[in-house]
């Protein structure tokens, strides 16, 4: 059972920007810059970078998404209270 996993995002405020973002991420934009450019989560100026987390330190639709994912993938749009996040999963550890 994967007990860390290690993401990073970016938060917009619709849907439309989420899913714009993630066909030019998936065109070859960076995801580090494209979350530089545009999140509205300060750790946009790290490239969306969140570090190791576990299981009960993320909202439930984040981590869900965060925990089913495939290291190297980028999400759909994760609405939250906060907005629309795409996250890129970049490690998983027990």
């Amino acid at each position: 059972m994967t007990t860390f996993v290690k993401a990073s995002h970016l938060l917009v405020k619709t849907e439309e920007e989420a899913l714009k973002l993630k066909e030019e991420i998936a065109a070859g934009k960076e995801f580090a810059k494209a979350a530089m450019e545009v999140s509205l989560c300060p750790s946009g100026q790290n490239g969306g970078d969140l570090g190791y987390f576990t299981k009960g330190q993320m909202v439930k639709e984040f981590e869900d998404a965060a925990f089913s994912m495939e290291i190297g993938e980028v999400s759909n749009p994760i609405r939250t209270q906060f907005g629309y996040h795409l996250i890129y999963l970049t490690d998983k550890k027990d």
